[in-house]
């Protein structure tokens, strides 16, 4: 039997178990868990699972899984979920909290009132933005870290940025009416991304606010991913669509995000809790 609860960021839903009193070795299995959890109908229902963990180099550590059993190195709405999970159960009192990642130490600041947290802000770090770093394999009349690629009838042009996990970002026109399961699977897999690729249709509305719908590497379209939200921003920040330093708002299907980015990447945005139970393994 295994103690959870189960928290969404913007939609982007996790089931979150505590490790803090015992090793996730301790799980068997934790890939194979994860892809039976996940499950909608015969599982708890999320997108993944997070594993909340004592850490040696920061206040605490978090591992992810995506719903497909792979692991993934960071989410930006979970690690918010994180954020507030650790505070509400009183595994600490800090307001200011570190947590090591498989992207790194990522540093949150946690907004509280009446002894819950409401809203949190990550400092994503800086982007990564070497294409060996991504990683994205380009080809030879391809620069930097941009990349031309055709998916069935449609040809997409692609600016790759990694936040800790690697991201292809595109613009789209009428992206409401966009069909993103015809394409998103076979983008995701293309050969220019080694280990595969979180793929971001984007919008753009102003100077000020991006529309983004996502595509998650193993998990498919979800309604939110803050590491992808902190890509479009640095995305369209290269490409002279937004200006450095500013606020934007990244509009997803699940609610809205604040991204800044000034030298490190910052979110800010909601964390929720939904449920709390047993799962019999």
């Amino acid at each position: 039997m295994i103690n959870f609860t189960k928290m969404e960021g913007l939609g982007n839903d996790y089931v979150y178990i505590d490790c803090t009193h015992r090793t996730e070795q301790e799980i068997s299995n934790i890939s194979h868990l994860a892809k039976d959890i996940s499950n909608r109908h015969f599982g708890v229902g999320s997108d993944g699972i997070i594993l909340i963990c004592n850490s040696n180099a920061a206040d605490f550590k978090m591992i992810m899984f995506n719903q497909d059993g792979s692991q993934a190195e960071m989410c930006g709405n979970g690690i918010r979920c994180v954020g507030k999970f650790v505070y509400d159960k009183k595994l600490t009192k800090k307001e200011n909290i570190t947590i090591e990642t498989l992207a790194g130490i990522k540093e949150i600041k946690l907004s509280v009132e009446d002894s819950k947290v409401r809203l949190v802000t990550v400092n994503m770090g800086k982007p990564i933005l070497k294409p060996e770093d991504i990683p994205v394999k380009l080809d030879g009349n391809e620069k930097n870290n941009l990349v031309t690629i055709k998916a069935i009838d449609r040809e997409f042009k692609f600016t790759c940025v990694s936040m800790g996990n690697p991201h292809a970002v595109t613009i789209i026109d009428n992206l409401d009416e966009f069909d993103i399961n015809k394409y998103g699977s076979i983008l995701e897999n293309d050969k220019h991304f080694p280990k595969k690729s979180n793929i971001e249709f984007i919008e753009i509305i102003n100077n000020n606010t991006i529309k983004m719908r996502v595509w998650e590497r193993g998990a498919g379209e979800t309604l939110a991913c803050g590491t992808g939200a902190c890509a479009v921003v640095v995305a369209c920040t290269l490409n002279n669509y937004i200006q450095p330093n500013d606020e934007i708002t990244v509009k997803l299907l699940g609610g809205n995000l604040n991204i800044k980015w000034d030298d490190f990447v910052y979110m800010k945005g909601t964390a929720t809790t939904v449920f709390e139970g047993s799962y019999y393994d």
